[in-house]
C-alpha cells in the first residue's frame, strides 16, 4: 500500500481450549472502519481427542462474521440456530440487544483427526441499531461474488466494493474482500474502496515502496482510495474496512457499544444468567473478573 499508517502484528490469545492470533483491537488502532475485532484461528491440526469447544457466551452491539479456510464449526445460538459452517461459507450473526452462542467441533468429526483454520470477525453496529433484535444468516460460498482480473482472483465476502455487492446482510458501509494471486501482480484499488482500509496477509507477501510484508500482520492505510501494492505469486490477502462511525465504541470482553451503561447491564445480566439460553447447552463461559 502506498500510504501505510499502521502495521499491526498478530499476537497470541487464548479463547479457552484454543490458541488464536489476535489482530484487532490494537492499542494504536482500536478499529478499522466498523471492524472492531479479528482473530486468526489456526491453522491447528487436532487429534481425535482434541476438539474446539467454546461454550455459550454473550454478545451485544455487533455482528459476528465467521469465515473458514479449513475445517468445520457447529454453531448454536439463543435464536435457535444450529448450523455447520464449512470453508468458503459465511456465518453472519447480529447480536443487537443480546445473543448467546456456542462454537464446537461437529459430532461427525469429534473422534477423528482434523484441521481448523479461519477468521473470526466482529463488526460494530451503527448506534441506532445497537439494540436491534438478534438475527442469523448463513450464506453459501457459491452465493458470494467472484471474478478474475489478470492474474488475480477476487471474492467479495461482505459489503460493497468494486461495483459489486455481497448477499451478506450488513448494517453499514463496509467491505471484506479476498484476493489471490497466481503470479506476481500489481493491485490497484483506485476509488473502488472507501473510508478506512486494512490489509491482512494470510499467505505469501505484499510489496510496497520497496518494503516486503509477510503473513501475520495487518497493514492499515491512511486513505482507502490510495490502495496500491504488489502481490507475490501464490499470495492470499484480505482487504477490509469501510466508513468509520462518528461515535467511539467501547469494547469490553464480548461486548461492543457506544453506551457504557449497556455494557454494564450486559455484564450483570450475564453474571446472573438473566440471558437468552442456547437450546440443549448447559455450560456457559463465566463473566471474567476484569473490572469495568
Amino acid at each position: 500500500m502506498s500510504n501505510i499508517e499502521t502495521i499491526i502484528p498478530e499476537r497470541a490469545a487464548n479463547i479457552g481450549n484454543f490458541l488464536v492470533g489476535r489482530l484487532l483491537p490494537f492499542k494504536e488502532k482500536r478499529m478499522v472502519g466498523p471492524f472492531s475485532f479479528i482473530d486468526h484461528m489456526g491453522p491447528a491440526k487436532m487429534s481425535a481427542e482434541e476438539n474446539l469447544d467454546v461454550p455459550p457466551h454473550p454478545h451485544i452491539g455487533l455482528s459476528t462474521l465467521t469465515y473458514l479456510f479449513e475445517g468445520s464449526i457447529m454453531h448454536r445460538d439463543s435464536i435457535g440456530t444450529e448450523i455447520e459452517i464449512n470453508p468458503g461459507a459465511v456465518n453472519w450473526m447480529t447480536a443487537g440487544k443480546g445473543v448467546a452462542h456456542s462454537e464446537r467441533t461437529p459430532e461427525r468429526l469429534r473422534n477423528t483427526s482434523k484441521t481448523l483454520h479461519g477468521l473470526q470477525i466482529w463488526i460494530a453496529l451503527p448506534k441506532d441499531l445497537e439494540q436491534v433484535e438478534p438475527s442469523f444468516y448463513h450464506i453459501e460460498a457459491t452465493q458470494l461474488p467472484t471474478w478474475e482480473e489478470g492474474g488475480l482472483r477476487y471474492k467479495l465476502i461482505a459489503g460493497k466494493a468494486f461495483d459489486k455487492k455481497s448477499p451478506v446482510p450488513v448494517h453499514s458501509d463496509l467491505f471484506f474482500i479476498e484476493i489471490k494471486s497466481t503470479k506476481k501482480q500489481k493491485v490497484t484499488c483506485g476509488n473502488k474502496l472507501y473510508g478506512e482500509s486494512g490489509l491482512y496477509i494470510l499467505q505469501g507477501a505484499v510489496i510496497n515502496n520497496g518494503n516486503t510484508y509477510k503473513p501475520k500482520q495487518i497493514l492499515v492505510t491512511k486513505d482507502a482510495n490510495l490502495c496500491e501494492f504488489e502481490m507475490e505469486e501464490n499470495s492470499i490477502i484480505y482487504i477490509f474496512g469501510g466508513t468509520p462511525f462518528p461515535e467511539t465504541r467501547t469494547i469490553h470482553w464480548n461486548f461492543v457499544s457506544s453506551d457504557k451503561n449497556l455494557i454494564k447491564k450486559a455484564r450483570e445480566d450475564w453474571k446472573n444468567q438473566n440471558w437468552p439460553k442456547v437450546p440443549n447447552e448447559n455450560e456457559f463461559v463465566p463473566l471474567p473478573n476484569s473490572k469495568f
